[in-house]
């Protein structure tokens, strides 16, 4: 069979969603985006939804409930009940411990595996196969062998690399393990695959290698790219949710190795992600399209888009530091983490979409009850 190329077949004419990775934080933040997206009709709209890490887990439960979602006027009406209050509820569990713990004393188990487990009980027993034919879901792994993003959706698994197996049957709550399984605790996951359910894909140089194609190593997906942005920047307009750990400066620098090691690799992630945001303004550009970033560690000012609701920097530099852990929030720190996640992203489109650059800003958090 003659190569062939994935990207020709999806439409790029759509608005499309990214959700970053940072564990329950991210999941909780992402929760308040599309809380605002729906409101200001953009939700249902999406042609794509790309997740990695804990945005995936926001994005897995948004999947598993889409066709269960009641859209009138262009918004969904029970997207809190269906989607918001059990990723809330599932927020309030703490899930790393019992896998990484449970999972390294087990030898018939690994922490991988039993964090699949735990996605399990929470999304079900459905598979890619089940997800919605649109709009598309893309949930993305790192391949620990190729050191290239694993992309799982319903029309197939690709490793460009290697190559792609279409329509793959593989339990959800597997692929959202695979996605968020932080190293080196919580990975790698292991998926085995049948060599013969292959498909060459153009560019791929390890296809038919059978160190590679009977069975998938992978970690998080933010290894890889934590913004989640490879698969959506040809999109219109590029939307992106970011909840991951912000870079600090530092008036110190450690000799002790292990200090150094962390400190160099957190260079080298805010190198990249930064690296992936230039390059989607200058794509944007040149394509004349538009995107929206909305960041946890942004301080959103009066200077930027009229609004009526404010957020202190000691508050936002507070939410940014919070864990990026999959342990238990307390009440305050989702709903404040929810409220931010709605906040900036309603300054955000506002400010950078057009068709709601004139909408008047609003008055009222949703819950308001946990003011920032």
């Amino acid at each position: 069979m003659d190569p062939i190329d994935l990207e020709k077949t999806t439409d790029r004419n759509a608005p499309a969603l990214a959700l970053s990775g940072g564990g329950f934080r991210a999941t909780l933040f992402h929760c308040g985006a599309l809380m605002r997206l729906n409101e200001l009709g953009l939700l249902a709209q999406m042609g794509r939804f790309a997740s990695v890490s804990g945005g995936s887990i926001t994005a897995a439960k948004l999947a598993v409930e889409w066709d269960r979602l009641d859209l009138q006027d262009g918004r969904f009406t029970n997207l809190e009940d269906r989607v918001i209050a059990p990723l809330r509820d599932f927020c309030s569990r703490t899930i790393d411990v019992s896998a990484g713990v449970l999972g390294t004393l087990n030898p018939f188990s690994s922490a991988g595996a039993r964090l699949a487990t735990a996605y399990e009980k929470f999304l079900g027993e459905g598979s890619l196969r089940d997800l919605p034919d649109a709009p598309d879901f893309v949930f993305k792994a790192t391949n620990l062998q190729t050191g290239r993003v694993v992309r799982f959706q319903k029309r197939y698994l690709a490793d460009y690399m290697i190559g792609c197996i279409m329509e793959p049957d593989i339990p959800l709550s597997t692929v959202v393990a695979a996605s968020s399984a932080f190293p080196p605790v919580l990975s790698p996951v292991r998926i085995k695959v049948s060599p013969s359910s292959w498909v060459n894909l153009t560019g791929s140089t390890h296809f038919g290698d059978s160190n590679y194609n009977r069975e998938l190593r992978l970690t998080d997906g933010g290894a890889y790219d934590n913004l989640g942005l490879e698969s959506v920047d040809s999109f219109n307009p590029v939307i992106v949710s970011d909840a991951g750990k912000p870079f600090s400066v530092t008036e110190s620098a450690s000799g002790f190795w292990p200090s150094q090691l962390s400190r160099v690799l957190s260079i080298n992630t805010d190198q990249s992600r930064n690296l992936r945001r230039r390059v989607l303004f200058l794509k944007c550009a040149a394509d004349k399209r538009e995107f929206a970033v909305s960041q946890i560690d942004r301080e959103v000012a009066h200077r930027e888009v009229a609004q009526n609701l404010t957020i202190s920097s000691d508050q936002i530099g507070k939410l940014q530091k919070l864990r990026t852990r999959l342990n238990r929030f307390s009440a305050v720190e989702q709903e404040s983490l929810i409220n931010w996640g709605w906040l900036s992203m309603d300054v955000m489109v506002r400010r950078f979409i057009t068709p709601f650059k004139e909408l008047p800003a609003p008055r009222a958090f949703p819950l308001p009850e946990r003011t920032l």
